[in-house]
């Protein structure tokens, strides 16, 4: 598994618009066996800025499955009005630092 971080920085106003786009792009993701998980988060001591956290089974079938699937065009033209506002698009694989409950 690796997670994949997106940081969006977006005007305040923006911020429904935003909502909306993700929670129409959740579809695609529901949809996709290579999605396992996934949450957009918003920050509480700065407006505007989110980060979009993503599970895939590994990031050569997130690349090479999900967005070549028919499941990403739709994903894409829901978020494609905010491409310009990613500040990060990483993939981060887990470290043996960590504690979950």
């Amino acid at each position: 598994m690796v997670i994949e971080y997106i940081r969006y920085k977006v005007e305040p106003s923006q911020r429904e618009s935003l909502l909306a786009a993700y929670a129409q792009a959740a579809a695609q993701l529901d949809a996709s066996p290579y999605c396992l998980a996934y949450e957009l988060t918003e920050c509480e001591e700065e407006a505007g800025q989110f980060m979009l956290r993503i599970e895939w089974t590994s990031t050569q079938e997130h690349l090479n499955g999900f967005r070549k699937s028919e499941l990403f065009p739709p994903f894409f033209a829901s978020v494609k009005g905010f491409f310009n506002n990613i500040q990060e698009m990483r993939h981060y694989r887990l470290t043996a630092v960590q504690r979950r409950k």
